[in-house]
């Protein structure tokens, strides 16, 4: 039952700059938004692209490894748990969204991996 559970891996570009906030109780959290590009064809076999835009949010030490190594722009992978979320927005409207809590991420950027293996070989 375990392959059961609420798990999922997003592999795109951050659309801004993580920001913490840190509780009253000493807890941290971590929020950002990225957005996952699906390039598909269509009817008339035209390419198209999707860009879907996600909330992403991280806890305590994992979120400070976050917002200290990420920034606007970079790609990377997170993998993490859905949560869906109903909030009241200040003209008293009842909202919904979906975050995706991250339990792990890794910085996906295989120029700079390429750029750094090229100044290694020629030092």
């Amino acid at each position: 039952m375990n392959a059961l559970r609420n798990k999922v891996s997003l592999i795109g570009r951050l659309g801004r700059d993580p920001e913490t906030v840190t509780f009253d109780s000493g807890k941290s959290l971590t929020r950002f938004s990225m957005a996952t590009h699906q390039k598909y064809k269509s009817k008339n076999g035209e390419w198209s692209e999707d860009i879907q835009w996600h909330n992403v949010s991280a806890w305590g030490p994992l979120g400070k490894r976050m917002k200290d190594t990420l920034e606007k722009g970079k790609k990377i992978i997170v993998e993490g748990r859905l949560i869906h979320q109903t909030y009241e927005n200040k003209s008293g409207e009842r909202k919904n969204r979906t975050v995706i809590e991250a339990n792990e991420f890794m910085l996906f950027d295989p120029l700079k991996q390429v750029e750094d293996n090229n100044n290694q070989t020629e030092a």
